[in-house]
C-alpha cells in the first residue's frame, strides 16, 4: 500500500489530467467552502486513520495544501466576519459571539435564567445591543460587495451572523436577517446540506444562464451540532470500534459533510466549470470531540490552542495554481481576502492585512508570510467598541516556535470554563516537535519569548490588559 504523501501524489496526477483541458476564465468563479467546528487533523488527506473524507481528499490533490494554515479566531462569528473582510477581529470589533449579558437578563433569586438566543425572551436593550454588534460588519468591504462591483453575483448559505444577506453584500441568499424570524446565526441559511443543497444548484443555473461570473458562501451547519448524522454513517463508524457514540456522531458527521462538499464539486463539474472555478477551502475552528458528552474537549474550540486555531487551508484552480502540498509554509485565513480580490482582477486595499498569495500560487514558489498572528476574545463581548476588554490571549507562530500569552479581558461567568486561565505566565511550543503544545519550554528560551512579545506588540500595541510577558518561579 501507498504510504500517504505517495497516495496523495498519485491523487493529485489523476484529479489534475481530469480538469486541464482549455483555458481557465480570466475571471473565475469562486467557491469557498466553510466548516463548521472541524478539528485541523479530522481528514484523510490529513491522515487520520478513521475518518474518511474522499470528496475533500480529492480537493486537497489538486489544490495548494497549507496543512500549517491558521484563523486568527477561534470562535464561530469573528471568524466568519474574518473571512468576509479580510481584518483581524480586533479591527472588525466583532470579536465574540454575542454581547454580554444586560444585569436585567439574569435570574431574580430562585429563578430560572433566561436562554440566551431566545430572542422572544431578550429584553430590547439587549436586541439593540445585538443590532450594534452587526453594524460593525457593516463598515468594511465585505468580499461580496466587492465582487459585486465587478459583476459577480454572490450566494449565501450557512451561517451568516450578521443580518440578512443583502447586508453582507450578496446578491441572492438563504439567511433572512436578524432578529425576526429569528436565530442569532441564521435562519433558513442553516438548513443548506443538512437539507440538500438545491438552492446553491438553482444559483448556480441562474448565474450560467445570466452569463455572470459566481461567488459561493457555503457555511453549513456542519459537522456542528446537533450530531445528527444519516444511520448509515453512524453505524458505519461504530463498526470501526469506536467505543464513544459521541465521538462516532461526530465522526459521521465530519463525512456527511464531506458527501456535501462532494455534491457541490460534482455539481461544477457537469456544468462544466471546473477550470473556470476557484475553490477555497478552510473551517472556522478547531473542534476535539469530547468522549463523555456532546460537547468539545478542553483546548479545542475557543482557545488560543493548536486545537483551537489550526486548519488546512486549500485553494484550487485547475492551469492558474499549481496544485501541491507547501509543508511547513505558514498561511492564515486574512490571506485569504486579498487573494481572491486579485483572483477575480481587483485591486487589493492596501488596508488588509493579509497577503496576496496568487502570485507564489501560480508560481508554486514559497510564501513569504514568516509569521501568523492570532487573538483569543471571550464568547460574550464585554465592549463592543473596545475589543481589547475582552482580551483573553494572543499568539503568535514564527517558524517552529509558538508564543502564547494570557490576558485579563473579562469572560462571562457562563463560559469561564471554556477559558480557564490557569497558566498566566508565557507558553512556549516547538511545533514541529511538539504538535499538541504538551511541553512549554518559555523557562528555557526567555530570548526566543522576549522577541516573539514584541512581534505582537508590534503587530497590534495592547495597552490596558495585564499580561505575564517573563518567566517566574
Amino acid at each position: 500500500m501507498l504510504s500517504l504523501p505517495h497516495r496523495l501524489t498519485a491523487i493529485t496526477l489523476i484529479a489534475t489530467a481530469a480538469v486541464l483541458a482549455g483555458e481557465p476564465a480570466a475571471k473565475p468563479n469562486i467557491v469557498f467552502i466553510i466548516s463548521d467546528d472541524h478539528a485541523w487533523n479530522d481528514y484523510g488527506f490529513m491522515g487520520h486513520r478513521q475518518i474518511e473524507t474522499p470528496h475533500l481528499d480529492r480537493l486537497a490533490a489538486r489544490s495548494a495544501l497549507f496543512p500549517r494554515g491558521y484563523v486568527p479566531t477561534a470562535l464561530c462569528r469573528p471568524a466568519l466576519a474574518t473571512f468576509a473582510s479580510g481584518l483581524y477581529a480586533h479591527q472588525h470589533h466583532v470579536s465574540g459571539n454575542d454581547p454580554a449579558f444586560l444585569p436585567e437578563m439574569l435570574a431574580p433569586a430562585g429563578g430560572k435564567a433566561k436562554k440566551a438566543g431566545k430572542q422572544a425572551a431578550e429584553p430590547a436593550g439587549y436586541q439593540r445591543l445585538r443590532e450594534r454588534l452587526i453594524t460593525k460588519l457593516d463598515i468594511p468591504d465585505t468580499l461580496p460587495k466587492s465582487l459585486g462591483r465587478l459583476g459577480y453575483l454572490s450566494h449565501q448559505s450557512g451561517k451568516w451572523w450578521e443580518g440578512s444577506f443583502r447586508r453582507g453584500g450578496f446578491t441572492h441568499g438563504m439567511t433572512r436577517g436578524f432578529p425576526v424570524p429569528g436565530g442569532r446565526h441564521g435562519d433558513d441559511g442553516l438548513k443548506i446540506g443538512r437539507e440538500g443543497l438545491a438552492p446553491i444548484f438553482d444559483f448556480i443555473d441562474h448565474a450560467v444562464a445570466e452569463k455572470k461570473p459566481f461567488f459561493i458562501w457555503y457555511a453549513p451547519f456542519l459537522p456542528h451540532t446537533p450530531h445528527t448524522p444519516p444511520d448509515r454513517l453512524f453505524a458505519k463508524y461504530k463498526a470501526k470500534g469506536i467505543t464513544s457514540d459521541f465521538v462516532a456522531r461526530y465522526y459521521a458527521m465530519v463525512e456527511w459533510f464531506d458527501d456535501t462538499c462532494g455534491q457541490l464539486m460534482e455539481r461544477i463539474e457537469s456544468k462544466g466549470l471546473t477550470r473556470d472555478t476557484l475553490f477555497v477551502y478552510i473551517a472556522d475552528n478547531g473542534w476535539i470531540q469530547s468522549p463523555d458528552s456532546a460537547g468539545y474537549a478542553p483546548r479545542s474550540k475557543q482557545t488560543a490552542h493548536e486545537g483551537g486555531v489550526r486548519q488546512p487551508i486549500m485553494f484550487s484552480w485547475p492551469g492558474v495554481i499549481r496544485p501541491g502540498t507547501r509543508g511547513e509554509q505558514l498561511c492564515s485565513s486574512i490571506d485569504i481576502v486579498p487573494t481572491l480580490l486579485a483572483a477575480a482582477g481587483a485591486p487589493v486595499p492596501a488596508r488588509l492585512p493579509g497577503l496576496n498569495l496568487l502570485p507564489v500560487l501560480q508560481a508554486g514558489a514559497p510564501t513569504p508570510r514568516e509569521r501568523v498572528f492570532g487573538e483569543t476574545f471571550a464568547h460574550d463581548v464585554a465592549n463592543i467598541d473596545r475589543p481589547e476588554d475582552s482580551l483573553v490571549y494572543r499568539w503568535v507562530v514564527e517558524g517552529k516556535w509558538k508564543l502564547l500569552l494570557t490576558y485579563d479581558g473579562a469572560v462571562s461567568a457562563r463560559y469561564a470554563s471554556s477559558n480557564p486561565r490557569e497558566e498566566r505566565r508565557p507558553q512556549l511550543y516547538d511545533l514541529l516537535a511538539d504538535p499538541h503544545e504538551n511541553r512549554n519550554l518559555a523557562r528555557e528560551n526567555p530570548e526566543v519569548v522576549a522577541r516573539l512579545a514584541a512581534r505582537l506588540q508590534e503587530w497590534w500595541p495592547v495597552n490596558h490588559r495585564k499580561v505575564e510577558t517573563r518567566w517566574t518561579d
